[in-house]
């Protein structure tokens, strides 16, 4: 019996550490993707059968053992040196995030667009589903996803990113794993990066898209995120959008569209001007 209690507390000890560790882990965009408030702030997105025109799925290679990644490619018409990533919202790469790809390369012109899938091909249709999702998802596994993106993208290559959403704060990610290819960075408000030290590898600028009314990432929050960005020598764009949170979602049935196409605007003319772009 004492072995068997000795037992039983080492067992309980350890998942209790184990536990203990996890809570630790999840923090920022993680640990918001289970609050009721914000799960009820996104609604699920309607029905989209899309037919890629083309843009098809691809796989790469990544260091985990066994496992590729996969993205939805989309070609510029010509050759070409310039790089969009995008990183897609909580929902997973659904076919709301692969039209995306296809509109923005037509509205960048000449630029491969590569909409990077994080999730490993889970789609969510649901904000339970989703905020299951993004508080489970691997930040490891995510970055050996977009370091592999990477490399295949090449070294010759400058890579900007796009994201909305949780797909903003991993855009901000995927912009630090480009390191000296990094050309832009766009965050439509996705939860700030909080660690200094890391903030302090950017090699590009920065354009963030705030939300007035979103009660998830304060102004606080995101001033903070602005002097550690100026502090590396990079600019900070940001523009305030009278609106609520995911008010430029392209999965969000009810979105903004005055206000998506204003932020659009300014978010195509910084990339065209980052990548060089005519």
């Amino acid at each position: 019996m004492k072995k068997l209690a000795i037992l039983l507390m080492t067992v309980w000890f350890s998942s209790n550490i184990f536990a203990q560790s996890c809570c630790v882990k999840k923090e920022g965009f993680q640990m918001l993707a289970l609050n009721a408030d914000f799960k009820a702030a996104h609604l699920s997105p309607e029905p989209l059968d899309y037919k890629p025109k083309t843009g098809a799925m691809i796989k790469f290679h990544t260091l985990d053992a066994g496992k590729d990644g996969q993205a939805f490619y989309v070609p510029s018409d010509e050759p070409t040196n310039k790089v969009l990533i995008i990183c897609h919202e909580w929902w997973g790469l659904n076919d709301y995030m692969k039209r995306e790809a296809e509109r923005w390369q037509q509205k960048l012109g000449n630029v491969d667009v590569y909409a990077v899938d994080l999730f490993d091909g889970q789609v969510a249709a649901t904000p339970d589903v989703a905020g299951k999702l993004a508080n489970g998802l691997d930040n490891k596994r995510a970055e050996t996803i977009l370091k592999g993106l990477i490399s295949k993208i090449g070294m010759n290559n400058t890579i900007a990113t796009l994201g909305w959403c949780m797909g903003g704060s991993w855009s901000f990610q995927a912009t630090l794993l480009a390191n000296e290819q990094a050309a832009g960075c766009v965050m439509y408000y996705g939860f700030p990066e909080k660690e200094s030290k890391k903030i302090k590898q950017l090699r590009a600028d920065v354009l963030y898209i705030w939300a007035s009314q979103d009660k998830f990432i304060t102004k606080d929050v995101v001033d903070e995120f602005a002097s550690a960005v100026k502090a590396t020598g990079h600019k900070f764009g940001f523009h305030s959008f009278d609106a609520v949170h995911a008010f430029a979602n392209p999965s969000n049935p009810k979105h903004d569209k005055l206000l998506a196409a204003e932020a659009e605007d300014l978010s195509i003319k910084f990339l065209k001007e980052k990548l060089q772009l005519d």
